[in-house]
């Protein structure tokens, strides 16, 4: 499993799955997984923290992650699958709700999931779309929700 943009020409054996609340103009034919889409409030946080806490709280909280997985697989058939928004990928500086996922997978069941094209920048905390400030394990954020770095 991996994260991408939705811009990203996706390799053979690879699948797409929206993440986002809405689709670009020409992809509507693929599968937009709608769970793991920010709320209604995604725009208005005043932060990247204050993103996390929203993110986790309102939108993974309320999710299994052993079924958020296989559903992702199931939707990706024989493929793999991959969780795509619109942030384009690195270079680009903008940070991405799919890193939140990939720390999220990471801390609850121990799936690596890298950035594709970036697999050596690293996952969970690591991924490269994270906001900076989220990256450091100590942050009282984290410590709040208990999503610190290690696996289960």
């Amino acid at each position: 499993m991996k994260t991408s943009s939705w811009f990203t020409k996706l390799p053979p054996g690879y699948v797409g799955i929206g993440i986002s609340r809405g689709v670009p103009g020409g992809f509507e034919h693929l599968v937009n997984y709608r769970k793991l889409a920010p709320g209604p409030w995604f725009k208005s946080c005043s932060s990247p923290a204050r993103y996390l806490e929203r993110y986790f709280g309102d939108v993974l909280a309320k999710l299994d992650p052993r079924q958020v997985a296989a559903d992702l697989q199931r939707l990706a058939g024989e493929a793999e699958p991959v969780m795509v928004c619109w942030e384009h990928p690195p270079p680009s500086p903008s940070w991405c709700h799919r890193a939140l996922v990939s720390a999220w997978l990471f801390k609850t069941i121990g799936v690596a999931v890298p950035e594709l094209g970036h697999e050596d920048a690293g996952f969970g905390w690591q991924h490269p779309k994270l906001h900076p400030t989220l990256k450091d394990s100590s942050s009282p954020v984290q410590a709040r929700l208990n999503l610190g770095p290690s696996t289960p």
